[in-house]
């Protein structure tokens, strides 16, 4: 009997009510959102999503990957990185980038921090 894929991700906020929001708003993801090709329907509860790759890898405690202060780096697959840049540009959220994270074989990643700090890791896997 094995694991079919995320359940769910619990993480504790200052104000959830408005960093829900804030997901909703900027990424499209929290309750009531449908990924494109999920092939699901809306329900106030939960985001549905579309299959594919997801990494769960547990970092070594003193990782300089992400903020030392967090346990946690979200990691979400996007299908149009440049779009989404633009779209968070324009909203005035810091975009973080780096040549050196991308590569042929794992594809190009950006970061942002959601408003209470959380890292976001955006990933756009190779085509």
């Amino acid at each position: 009997m094995g694991v079919l894929g995320m359940g769910g991700l619990f993480f504790r906020a200052q104000d959830p009510e408005a960093l829900s929001a804030w997901y909703r708003e900027h990424l499209g993801i929290g309750g009531g959102c449908v990924a494109e090709d999920s092939g699901g329907e809306p329900n106030d509860w939960m985001w549905q999503t579309s299959g594919g790759p997801m990494v769960f890898a547990p970092f070594k405690a003193t990782t300089d990957y992400f903020p030392a202060d967090k346990q946690f780096m979200i990691n979400l697959r996007v299908r149009d990185l440049e779009g989404m840049l633009e779209q968070l540009n324009a909203a005035g959220i810091e975009v973080l980038t780096n040549p050196e994270w991308d590569s042929p074989e794992t594809g190009k990643f950006a970061r942002i921090h959601d408003p209470e700090g959380n890292a976001i890791e955006l990933w756009e896997p190779p085509a």
